[in-house]
């Protein structure tokens, strides 16, 4: 739903259009739909068509190639956005374009998709939000799980970890007084992945009352034999009754969480979430590479463009000859 202030700026672009410009029908109605589009994505961000900054446009065509609009269309609408902002600067009702120096959408590496912020805390906090809803047996054991596939969330969020460094990963992998724990990636190569307080948090108590409750198993243990499988489980992150976790399990939970924030996100997209994000708050492309364990850095300059972005930012705000006089 478009702000009463945009909706009148659109109005008068498309009176423009149509009566200096001469465009047909047809193409006013393709403006006022890439145009409407921007200016909803503005609106989340709490800002105006008359506001919107250089990033704004930027992560706006990302998004798109990440919801899997192909170039040829992500290419029309910035094209339409140029239009829009020519007309603005001619009409003297801004005094930047943000479309400045966007290069076409054709020349870009497609980013990974990744969530938004928003859509990533909604998707974290899902687990604990439905477990009340859980058809699994009992309250604790409901609370068992929904307690570990939260903390599986966090440390996906946190580390980028694949879907089988996961479920691979050993008690005696996590560091949790050091804040860190071991991977063991592609090539079983080892690399030191950090984990934020929200992680070890839940790692804290997912170890103290969760993975006991699941150790023990639905209805308790039925045998010795059982009893000690359970108890001498070397993986972090178990199944009931100690067994491991498959793959399917863990995309299964993965996409029902994420289905809180509209999405319909897989285990890579976590991954690259925690990338992009990285990225966006400024962390340089090698420390972004040791996180994820690419070998090489030109697998992890697909987020290039993210990094540019922030720098343009930072330029402007503080190089003394950046701004216009």
């Amino acid at each position: 739903m478009k702000s009463e202030s945009d909706s009148r700026l659109l109005s008068g672009f498309l009176d423009y259009l149509r009566i200096e410009k001469g465009l047909a029908q047809l193409s006013i109605k393709a403006y006022t739909t890439d145009i409407g589009q921007f200016s909803e994505f503005l609106e989340k961000r709490k800002r105006l068509l008359l506001t919107a900054r250089h990033i704004d446009v930027r992560e706006f065509l990302q998004q798109l190639f990440s919801y899997q609009v192909d170039g040829r269309s992500v290419g029309r609408k910035l094209s339409a956005l140029r239009h829009l902002y020519r007309y603005l600067l001619l009409d003297k009702k801004i005094e930047h374009d943000p479309t400045l120096n966007i290069e076409s959408p054709k020349q870009w590496k497609v980013l990974p998709k990744a969530m938004a912020r928003d859509e990533m805390e909604a998707t974290l906090a899902a687990p604990l939000t439905l477990r009340s809803s859980s058809a699994h047996g009992s309250a604790s054991y409901s609370s068992a799980l929904a307690a570990r596939d939260h903390t599986m969330l966090e440390v996906f969020y946190a580390g980028a970890l694949r879907v089988s460094e996961i479920i691979n990963a050993k008690l005696e992998d996590l560091k949790l007084d050091a804040g860190y724990m071991l991977v063991r990636g592609k090539g079983d190569k080892e690399r030191v992945v950090p984990l934020g307080k929200s992680a070890q948090d839940a790692l804290r108590k997912y170890l103290a009352e969760a993975r006991p409750a699941l150790a023990a198993g639905k209805r308790g243990i039925a045998s010795a034999a059982a009893a000690a499988h359970a108890k001498n489980s070397p993986l972090l992150f178990i199944a009931r009754g100690g067994r491991k976790l498959t793959r399917q399990r863990v995309w299964q939970m993965v996409r029902a969480a994420s289905a809180a924030s509209g999405r319909a996100a897989s285990p890579h997209m976590l991954r690259h979430s925690c990338a992009t994000h990285m990225v966006e708050n400024g962390a340089d492309l090698r420390t972004v590479q040791t996180i994820l364990g690419h070998a090489d850095i030109s697998t992890t300059q697909v987020y290039t463009h993210l990094v540019l972005d922030r720098l343009r930012t930072v330029y402007q705000k503080h190089h003394p000859r950046a701004k216009a006089r």
